[in-house]
C-alpha cells in the first residue's frame, strides 16, 4: 500500500508492507527541509499509522541523499517571525516530536547523509537511529539566534547525552556517524550498499516480536527515562497484561514445538 500525503512544499510519501510502515520526506532540492504544514502532516500521520493494525513498527527516512536539513528557513520572515509566531511555530515542531516519541509503535530513523536541527530533533524523538558513514549531525540553533523547543531538547539530551548536546547547541559545529556513534546517538553505522537490507532486518525482527510485549518494554524504559510515576504505572500495567494475552500462549507453544511464533498483537 502507498499513499502521499501533500503539505506545503514537502511530501511524505508512505509505504506499508509485511507490518512496517515507511515514512519518506520528500523535498530533495531542499534537503527534505520540513515547512510548518510538514511538520503539522508529521504530527498528524504518525499516530494515524502507528493506530493500524497491519503496522507494527514505523521506518522515517528521507528522500535522495539526506535524512533532513531541518526546518525550512525561508519561511521563517513570515511564520516564525518574533515571539509570538515562534511559538506558533514551535507548538508544531513539539506535536511533531511528540506523535513520534510517543508513537503507539517504534519508530526507526533511517538516516543518510544531512540531519541537522529539527532532523536532528525527529531523529532524537525515535527509538533507534541508524546512519550511513556519509551521515552528518548539527543543531545550529546558535547560528540562528533562536533556541529550540525544551521538549526537543530533553529527546536530544537523551538520546546523545548532555556533553554531547551542549557541544551541538553551544558551537554549532557539526558532528559526523562515528562522533555521533561513540556519543551514543546512533545504534550503528552501516556502509550504504548494505544500509536498507540493515535497516529492513531491524524493522522486520521488531515487526515479527509480541506487539504487546513490545509496547510493555518501550513504556518500561519511558519510566526510567521520565521518572514519570504515571508511565510507570501505564508500564506495569502493560506488562502484566502479557501474561493473560493470546500471544503468550502462543510464545510458549512456539518453544515448546520448536517453530517460529505467529503473533497477532492480542
Amino acid at each position: 500500500m502507498t499513499f502521499q500525503a501533500p503539505s506545503g512544499t514537502n511530501s511524505l510519501n508512505v509505504a506499508i508492507s509485511e507490518h512496517v510502515a515507511r515514512i519518506v520526506i520528500d523535498n530533495p532540492q531542499r534537503k527534505n527541509a520540513v515547512d510548518l504544514a510538514g511538520w503539522r502532516a508529521l504530527a498528524a500521520l504518525v499516530p494515524e499509522l502507528a493506530a493500524r493494525p497491519d503496522v507494527r513498527v514505523i521506518v522515517l527516512s528521507g528522500a535522495g541523499p539526506d535524512f533532513c536539513a531541518g526546518a525550512d528557513i525561508s519561511e521563517f520572515d513570515a511564520v516564525r517571525r518574533d515571539a509570538a509566531t515562534a511559538r506558533v511555530y514551535e507548538a508544531a515542531n513539539s506535536a511533531a516530536f511528540a506523535a513520534i516519541r510517543t508513537s503507539a509503535v517504534p519508530v526507526i530513523a533511517a538516516i543518510r547523509g544531512i540531519c541537522f536541527g529539527g532532523g536532528f530533533g525527529l531523529a532524537a524523538s525515535c527509538d533507534l537511529r541508524i546512519a550511513t558513514e556519509d551521515a552528518r549531525f548539527a543543531v545550529p540553533a546558535a547560528r540562528l539566534g533562536l533556541a529550540y523547543p525544551l521538549d526537543a531538547m530533553i529527546d536530544i539530551v537523551t538520546a546523545a547525552g548532555a556533553q554531547m548536546a551542549r557541544y551541538l547547541t553551544l558551537t554549532a559545529q557539526p558532528i559526523d556517524a562515528r562522533q555521533a556513534l561513540a556519543g551514543g546517538f546512533l545504534l550503528e553505522i552501516v556502509a550504504p550498499g548494505s544500509f536498507e537490507e540493515r535497516v529492513g532486518k531491524i524493522a522486520a525482527a521488531i515487526a515479527a516480536s509480541a506487539p504487546l510485549s513490545v509496547r510493555a518494554s518501550r513504556l518500561s524504559i519511558m519510566s526510567v527515562v521520565t521518572k514519570d510515576p504515571l508511565v510507570a504505572r501505564m508500564a506495569q500495567e502493560a506488562g502484566d497484561a502479557t501474561f493473560d494475552s493470546a500471544d503468550y500462549a502462543e510464545g510458549r507453544a512456539a518453544f515448546k514445538e520448536r517453530r517460529q511464533p505467529n503473533f497477532q498483537g492480542k
